[in-house]
């Protein structure tokens, strides 16, 4: 061996060991809280193969997301608002008050406005529609990560659009509302339709979310006045 090779290798060793921390550091740790694997192996996908991101993993509800933080916190959470054990929205906001350093993308079906302000106000960075694209969804990632607020495009239309337009209920939300508007209890609408009282309890916050209601009273009372249910003749 040539005087100072060894010397030269090492300190080659020593370059590249030092850009893989650059490199590593450069990485954008992403974690997603959803309770549907269709939509977690999805958004995986679509993200597994973009070089500046590390796919950190999964949760399906709130209490094994708050687990897993309490051993590490990624850099991004894409956060479902509808959850089985707690609302997305409320996790939210549990999570920034605990972990203020990270970064909350909203993630959901419902684009209503009053879903979007209710995460937003919770402390989330932005808000993407589970039919966001490829693209959208590495944008959203970059922008928070900047530090700046992001709403895909159909999120972003839903806000500017709102107007005094009635919010669109499903068929079941429609049903569990004419059921609360007769003075049900969640119990009692539970037996009649069929299903457990927490999935009529779950209703119940959507109803009260999308008409931005604060109360059972108010959402009555909102329900007439948009024409969503009509007063029995």
């Amino acid at each position: 061996m040539e005087k100072g090779e060894g010397s030269s290798n090492d300190q080659t060793l020593y370059l590249l060991d030092g850009l893989k921390r650059v490199i590593y550091y450069m990485m954008t740790s992403v974690f997603i809280v959803d309770d549907h694997y269709m939509v977690i192996e999805g958004i995986r996908s679509l993200l597994q193969h973009e070089k500046n991101i590390d796919w950190k993993g999964h949760a399906t509800n709130a209490s094994s997301c708050l687990a897993f933080l309490k051993q590490q916190q990624p850099d991004v959470i894409l956060m479902d608002i509808n959850l089985p054990d707690k609302s997305g929205i409320e996790l939210c906001k549990e999570v920034k008050d605990k972990y203020p350093s990270i970064f909350i993308l909203g993630l959901s079906t419902f684009n209503q406005q009053s879903f979007i302000q209710k995460m937003m106000d919770n402390g989330a960075s932005g808000y993407v529609l589970k039919n966001a694209t490829q693209a959208e969804l590495k944008e959203g990632i970059e922008t928070v990560m900047k530090g700046k607020i992001f709403l895909s495009d159909e999120a972003a239309r839903s806000v500017r659009d709102t107007g005094n337009e009635a919010p669109v209920l499903t068929r079941r939300e429609k049903e569990v509302l004419e059921l609360i508007a007769e003075g049900m209890t969640n119990n009692v609408i539970a037996e009649k339709l069929f299903v457990s009282v927490t999935t009529v309890d779950t209703h119940r916050k959507n109803l009260l979310t999308k008409l931005s209601a604060k109360n059972t009273a108010e959402l009555v009372r909102l329900a007439f006045t948009h024409k969503i249910i009509t007063l029995p003749t």
